[in-house]
């Protein structure tokens, strides 16, 4: 029955209140009179989208809820546009609608839909289970504990065997109830109902062969004339039998595979389909017929593909690949298939987590305790095979794709996106052609779309993605072409991921080392890319210079090395005679006395650039330990070291005026003259003997 004037609550309603109910009634006398086009119903479903969703904010301002003119009855015109009958984008606006009905009618809402579902059902005609199914598929993501209420209720799954084994077939109906167990398989408590009732019949679909009906009408009666549709109503069609098989994968998917090496066998074995034969099923229809299977193919493998055997295969056939990345590249943005055809790429090149020594342990004892020490990791799993499936990823020309989908893709598809351009900069080797197809701008774009609030996870993966590709690869080949991306725009991405991973129980330095590295790379090329460092990063730098970690201290070290060589940085950071300078100065030129010989380098380095000043000089010489570090270096075994030392030594003794003498006075104290000479006598090269000769000169002439 259609609402009428007569059902609006009474009262001293506003008039803004009044016109949206009265809005509402004609939107749903309008959807319930039917018969319009597809265009026109979409524009009433859009509509009462908007009102229901509107209505949501006037109830918290303490008016009356326009749902109450909605009754059972509009109810069933509502979700009957969810009906697989219907449009595709009539499917989509009325699912729209219905979750904003039910977000705005609460639990009478969830009661209406309730009887609904089992009114349908209960009737149990074909088009009432096309519906109540088609409901069901549809609400499932957005009202999971309602649908999982409905779905598991007493006697329902048991009752669906013997619906989709009937001698005459519906195939919408047959459609409906595998869309809906698709949906039901994302909740735990409904996925293990479906392998408890629904599991053997779900063999049997995808076991089932045609044929076998021909064959036995012919035993039946040798002389009877088959006709074509009589056979075509007793066989599932292909569509269902890949639905069928998709859920399957889900159920297989979900228990725990067999660990290697464990060949033993239970007693008496029931013959069932295996996640590897469904994943060849999904491979043969997928190349064999992509127009009309691609989506239940690709959904089928994006769950098969957790297997690592599946893996394997998959990476393994070329022409899966090259298919693969094809229907990608066609697939509409945000879409179904774009997802799923990224989940596929995502499982083909993820590698395993690395776990600290501690979590391999832990792992090890849960090892021995659930399986009796039978449970070891799966070598299909490993970086070398990882390794290898990336590669062939790479050359089947997927990141042009990537590259093109990121610019118009859902967070949702963005985050995969950005898992496998991370997988694939693992492998160094490819990380120059990654940067040449585009990944650099993918990564930088990614990261400044993402939200950081929700996303903070991704954001951090890009970032680090991002560092890979700019530890290996020449910056200014990367930034350069016809349409340059400025490489600042890669300082603040790599700069968010030194500071330690706030959110993560274990504490991972990898994103720190490969972001000092990368910004290593990228202030080696020009003052102004320093300066962003600087401005950007200068504080987390600075604190790395502390790490408990010896590579973490001697990145954060070399890439002080390479902003010091701008004149402006070295001045404002070292050389402005401030205590805070002079503080930095003192934690360098400790570092140029570190055990780990690359972090000596790196800091002489920086103090050879930096004894360039009057007030470095000058802030060296006053401190007697800091004089000694400097020759320590002089003294070192290494050539490039006692170049760097020497170097440090002839700067300041070179240094005029006051500071000069201040600083030969310093170093002939500590000895200079007999450890020049020794670096002198000792080095093989010689420019080190020759700077080494010098700076003994300046230092013993009156």
């Amino acid at each position: 029955m259609a609402p009428t004037a007569e059902t609006l609550p009474h009262g001293s309603e506003s008039s803004e209140f009044s016109e949206r109910q009265d809005q509402t009634l004609l939107l749903l006398a309008r959807l319930m009179e039917g018969g319009q086009e597809d265009d026109e119903t979409v524009k009433d479903l859009n509509q009462l989208t908007k009102l229901l969703g509107d209505d949501v904010e006037a109830v918290k301002k303490g008016e009356p809820s326009i749902t109450q003119v909605i009754d059972s009855d509009c109810v069933d015109t509502l979700v009957g546009y969810l009906d697989l009958r219907q449009s595709e984008i009539v499917q989509g606006r009325a699912t729209l609608c219905t979750s904003a009905y039910l977000k705005a009618a609460g639990e009478d809402g969830n009661k209406k839909l309730a009887e609904f579902f089992h009114d349908r059902v209960r009737k149990g005609t074909y088009d009432d289970y096309i519906v109540a199914f088609c409901v069901a598929a549809s609400i499932f993501p957005f009202v999971p504990d309602l649908t999982s209420e409905l779905f598991l209720s007493e006697g329902f799954l048991a009752s669906l065997g013997p619906l989709m084994r009937r001698k005459w077939k519906s195939r919408k109906v047959e459609t409906a109830c595998l869309e809906m167990l698709n949906a039901a398989c994302m909740q735990p408590l409904c996925r293990e109902a479906v392998q408890k009732y629904c599991t053997e019949w779900l063999e049997e679909i995808v076991d089932h062969d045609p044929e076998d009906d021909v064959k036995a009408m012919y035993t039946a009666n040798p002389d009877h004339t088959i006709q074509e549709g009589s056979i075509m109503m007793r066989r599932h069609s292909e569509q269902v039998q890949n639905l069928a098989a998709v859920v399957l994968a889900k159920l297989r998917v979900s228990q725990p595979s067999k660990p290697p090496g464990d060949t033993s066998e239970p007693r008496i074995q029931q013959a069932t389909t295996s996640i590897e034969d469904l994943s060849k099923m999904f491979t043969k229809m997928f190349l064999t017929n992509p127009e009309h299977m691609s989506q239940s193919s690709i959904e089928g493998l994006a769950y098969a593909s957790l297997r690592s055997t599946v893996k394997e295969d998959l990476a393994k056939n070329k022409d899966f690949l090259k298919s693969l990345v094809k229907t990608l590249e066609a697939a509409p943005p945000k879409s179904p298939l774009t997802y799923g055809a990224l989940s596929i790429l995502v499982n083909l090149t993820r590698y395993q987590p690395v776990q600290s020594e501690e979590e391999k342990k832990m792992s090890q004892l849960r090892a021995y305790a659930n399986a009796a020490g039978k449970l070891q990791p799966d070598p299909l799993n490993d970086n070398d095979h990882v390794t290898e499936r990336c590669k062939r990823v790479f050359e089947a020309g997927v990141t042009p794709v990537l590259v093109s989908h990121s610019k118009n893709g859902s967070v949702a598809s963005l985050g995969l996106i950005i898992a496998v351009i991370y997988s694939l900069s693992m492998t160094v080797t490819l990380r120059g052609q990654l940067a040449q197809q585009g990944a650099v701008r993918l990564l930088i774009a990614a990261w400044q779309a993402l939200p950081a609030e929700t996303e903070p996870a991704a954001r951090r993966i890009a970032a680090q993605a991002l560092a890979r590709i700019l530890i290996s690869t020449n910056p200014t080949l990367v930034f350069g072409g016809t349409r340059p991306t400025p490489q600042s725009h890669a300082i603040r991405p790599l700069a968010s991921i030194i500071p330690p991973d706030p959110n993560a129980e274990t504490r991972d330095l990898l994103p720190t080392f490969e972001a000092l590295m990368a910004l290593t790379n990228l202030a080696s090329t020009d003052d102004d890319t320093r300066k962003s460092i600087v401005r950007l990063a200068w504080s987390d730098i600075e604190e790395m210079l502390l790490s408990s970690n010896p590579r973490i201290t001697t990145a954060a070290v070399e890439l002080i090395c390479n902003i010091v060589q701008s004149p402006a940085e070295a001045a404002s950071l070292y050389a402005d005679g401030t205590q805070k300078a002079k503080d930095r100065l003192r934690v360098l030129v400790a570092l140029a006395d570190a055990e780990d010989a690359k972090t000596r380098s790196a800091a002489g380095g920086a103090l050879a650039s930096l004894t360039g000043y009057e007030a470095v000089v000058r802030a060296i010489a006053d401190r007697e330990r800091s004089v000694e570090c400097v020759l320590s270096l002089c003294r070192d075994e290494n050539d490039d070291l006692r170049h760097r030392g020497a170097f440090i030594a002839h700067n300041m003794v070179s240094t005029p005026g006051d500071t000069g003498k201040l600083a030969k006075e310093a170093l002939k104290k500590a000895g200079a003259v007999e450890t020049l000479t020794d670096c002198a006598k000792k080095s093989r090269r010689a420019e080190v003997v020759q700077v080494a000769i010098e700076a003994l000169k300046l230092l013993i002439e009156q």
